[in-house]
């Protein structure tokens, strides 16, 4: 499935858009973490921030949901700030890790889309990819990613240099894989956000339908 170009695909980046607090679901999920409750960091970009909807209506929000109502008990850390590439991942993937209260159960890792919007080399987006998940490997913490596309927009070539990227990298480090973010709701208008480039709460509720499994599958192994 290939990402859609809309006329939001030519602007380089959302960086322009504040970042949210870092932790801005932390402070009640932090207070009922206790040692029977599993915490994952959500670790991306404004896909994980919560660009353009409430925070209890952001990614990190709806999965806790839909895995409490799988009957685990979790707390899921978002992490996510908004313009951030791979770079700037890596710069602060420690940093935000540090400040959990404890080691997470798993990491839920996806950047990689501000690197597009600009067309950043691949090399650079590969090279800084893996360097996050030497860290996370290093910390003996799990890694469920989750994969970008290219806008076609961008050419062959360069999709043919980035969309591999995140299937090398999952087969590499042993990291479970969701393909697409946006797998089935960036090609429906009723899902995504009027700059066509972020899902709506509806968006973001059916990729949340789409990996939920996959996350509960990776907590209860």
């Amino acid at each position: 499935m290939l990402v859609h170009c809309t006329a939001a695909c030519s602007q380089p980046s959302d960086e322009a858009t504040p970042a949210p607090v870092e932790s801005a679901n932390a402070p009640a999920a932090d207070a009922a973490l206790n040692a029977d409750t599993k915490l994952v960091m959500a670790f991306g970009d404004s896909l994980y921030a919560g660009y353009g909807v409430k925070q209890d209506e952001s990614f990190p929000a709806q999965l806790e949901k839909a895995l409490s109502d799988k009957g685990l008990k979790v707390s899921v850390h978002n992490a996510g700030v908004s313009g951030d590439t791979t770079a700037a991942g890596l710069q602060r993937l420690a940093f935000a890790l540090d400040g959990l209260p404890r080691k997470p159960d798993l990491v839920i890792l996806g950047l990689g889309g501000n690197d597009m919007l600009r067309g950043i080399n691949p090399d650079q987006t590969l090279s800084n990819m893996e360097a996050m998940l030497k860290e996370l490997q290093k910390r003996d913490i799990d890694v469920v990613m989750t994969g970008m596309i290219a806008a076609p927009n961008l050419g062959r070539d360069y999709a043919s240099r980035f969309n591999p990227i995140f299937t090398q990298l999952a087969e590499k480090y042993d990291a479970e894989l969701y393909p697409f973010f946006l797998d089935g709701v960036i090609t429906d208008p009723k899902l995504m956000l009027p700059d066509g480039v972020h899902p709506n709460p509806q968006g973001i509720a059916k990729t949340v339908s789409g990996i939920s499994s996959l996350v509960a599958d990776e907590l209860k192994g």
